[in-house]
């Protein structure tokens, strides 16, 4: 008979109705967490991405917004969900705890509005990683998200526009470039228009190029 160490052990806790802890004993394997504050999209197509992946695993994802269809996403995917407010994540620690407890090894920030807090960034230095729906540096900091980036972009006469994957610092979308993918931007595009053209570059590569920095990592 094995011992139980010799086993594979998952377990979970939960409190008010939010998943708080997950154990997952199994070696080699990289923990990631995804944070999105929205619809979650890209959330979805990561987790779906990585769904069965040798070595690495989506073990959390953290909303910080009650209601948000990213938390039915995660529910039907299977995935832990956290809800956490400005107290968890700025005072308290009980983000990056959770995250502690998980054994998170990357952050994986897949439409998260807030900015980083240093003590995160410092707990995972060079592994969280964000994407940004315009060509950084232009149209990027605070304020710039979703449908406000894509009415910038065609308002200033862009004509083209892509995505940029980046490290994560202390500053709104200032962080190391890791990869862009670009595509044009067309006469009479929409805001609307140009976010479906930006969500095919997201869906693609976002996934791909996570895989290639954590496996880097190993």
């Amino acid at each position: 008979m094995k011992n139980w160490s010799d086993l594979l052990f998952h377990a979970t806790v939960y409190l008010e109705g939010f998943v708080l802890l997950r154990i997952t004993n199994e070696p080699n394997m990289s923990r990631l967490a995804v944070f999105a504050s929205g619809n979650g999209s890209n959330a979805q197509r990561i987790t779906e991405y990585f769904s069965g992946h040798p070595s690495i695993s989506i073990d959390l994802l953290l909303c910080n917004k009650p209601g948000a269809y990213v938390l039915t996403r995660a529910e039907k995917l299977g995935i832990p969900a956290m809800v956490f407010d400005r107290a968890s994540f700025y005072e308290t620690g009980l983000v990056g705890k959770t995250l502690e407890s998980h054994g998170i090894d990357f952050i994986i920030l897949a439409g998260f509005l807030w900015l980083i807090p240093k003590t995160l960034i410092a707990a995972f230095p060079g592994r969280i990683i964000n994407i940004h729906p315009a060509l950084l540096p232009k149209y990027g900091g605070k304020g710039m998200y979703g449908m406000k980036v894509h009415e910038a972009v065609i308002a200033s006469g862009e004509r083209e526009s892509g995505i940029t994957i980046h490290h994560v610092d202390e500053h709104y979308d200032e962080g190391h470039i890791i990869f862009q993918a670009k595509c044009p931007v067309s006469v009479g595009d929409t805001p609307e228009s140009l976010a479906a053209r930006i969500h095919v570059l997201e869906y693609t590569y976002f996934p791909e190029v996570i895989e290639k920095i954590v496996t880097r990592d190993r």
